[in-house]
């Protein structure tokens, strides 16, 4: 049996997901896919100017692998420039660095067949931007019922960072009003159902969740003139 690939670690997920040439056609442009494991790469080696042996040491890996995983994301992001085609961030082999983070998720430990839910919150109402929230609710439900509730604190952190404090947290679903198509990517990337688009109570949208009334909505919704598909509500960072 081929042996499995090693989860490589990463700080928090990108703020941002897709970038394209102002000039290209972009009904017909070729895309080229960047995974999260690459991304790090570049995001530790050029943009924080760690070393490969640093590098390697934050990603849990061997210095030969940051090596051909940086050479691999060099020369995909070249051929984006020089070809002028779509760059997406996507996939890989990832988890969260918990370590790393410095990302403070104090919950109480989940079960096996809790479902964790997460609204964004302000003062009892479902948050309307998804990126600006300072508050998640969390909910817990067993067998049809909420079984706990904890409030969850974000410190003003950006999307990426967000959807990595929900990763963390073992979220399942994240209900939300307005979001954006980075934060988007950025949830779906965390294994994240989406429910967004909603307003009101977040006590009353989680029992619409339960009673099966509250559409999945995987879409941005967000009418912000900054919110496009890159678009980023905030600089997530890695903390030391």
């Amino acid at each position: 049996m081929p042996r499995s690939t090693k989860c490589r670690k990463i700080c928090s997920f990108p703020d941002y997901y897709s970038f394209v040439p102002e000039e290209a056609d972009a009904e017909g442009i070729e895309t080229i896919m960047l995974s999260l494991d690459e991304y790090e790469t570049i995001r530790l080696l050029d943009h924080e100017g760690l070393n490969q042996e640093e590098c390697a040491a934050r990603m849990g890996v061997a210095r030969t692998t940051v090596t051909a995983m940086y050479d691999c994301a060099r020369k995909k992001l070249a051929g984006a420039v020089v070809e002028g085609k779509r760059l997406r961030i996507a996939g890989g082999n990832i988890k969260i660095d918990r370590e790393k983070t410095g990302l403070n998720v104090n919950l109480k430990d989940k079960g096996d067949k809790t479902m964790r839910v997460a609204v964004t919150y302000d003062n009892g109402n479902v948050f309307g931007h998804f990126g600006r929230t300072e508050q998640f609710k969390v909910y817990d439900i067993e067998d049809g019922k909420i079984v706990n509730t904890q409030i969850l604190d974000t410190n003003g952190e950006g999307c990426g960072a967000l959807a990595g404090i929900l990763n963390i947290a073992g979220v399942d679903a994240l209900i939300c009003g307005g979001i954006g198509g980075g934060a988007v990517n950025a949830v779906q990337e965390a294994g994240i159902k989406l429910y967004a688009g909603a307003s009101g109570s977040t006590d009353a949208v989680v029992e619409a969740l339960i009673a099966g009334d509250l559409d999945a909505s995987g879409e941005a919704n967000c009418d912000h003139h900054e919110h496009g598909e890159g678009h980023s509500c905030g600089h997530g960072k890695c903390h030391e």
